[in-house]
């Protein structure tokens, strides 16, 4: 009988390692699609409200059809008007630098210098920042850092778009 007990036991053991071994492969898979739709939506949140405008070079020149590889990595044509010259930062850069929850409330806060339409940035609900953030965070480091911005009583350095145009 002692025999036997032991052989019951082990099965037993042996199916509740099998069951937490499974649950944890379905877990697992269950956080993965959920993180890949986070993606999804981030990446149509970038698409849809214009990040690549100017923070993708050449996106407005060749309709969209810029390959993935460079994507956000900024650009060094300015933006120059009665603010001084901005440039596009290379977001793929600044998302590597900062955490999940900074980034919301750079979000939420921001005030940048115009082409930037921070207001936009900051009407957006929490779940999309988080999104856009997961998706860029996605596309991993690449390329060099923007130009500085250069103040209005200095001559940037060309190309730039003047505003207001003369």
């Amino acid at each position: 009988m002692h025999k036997f007990t032991q052989e019951i036991l082990r099965l037993v053991v042996t199916l509740v390692c099998a069951t937490a071994s499974v649950s944890s492969i379905a877990a697992d898979a269950s956080t993965k699609s959920a993180a890949r739709k986070q993606i999804e939506r981030g990446q149509y949140l970038v698409m849809i409200t214009g990040c690549h405008d100017c923070h993708t070079p050449n996106f407005l020149l060749n309709g969209g059809k810029t390959p993935e590889k460079e994507f956000l990595v900024g650009g060094s044509l300015g933006w120059r008007g009665p603010w001084g010259t901005t440039y596009p930062a290379n977001l793929r850069l600044y998302f590597q630098e900062i955490t999940e929850e900074q980034w919301i409330k750079v979000a939420k806060e921001i005030q940048r210098r115009p082409p930037m339409p921070y207001y936009s940035l900051n009407a957006m609900s929490e779940p999309d920042v988080r999104a856009i953030y997961s998706y860029i965070r996605s596309l991993g480091p690449v390329g060099v850092p923007a130009p500085k911005f250069v103040a209005m009583d200095k001559e940037p350095s060309k190309p730039f778009v003047q505003f207001p145009m003369n």
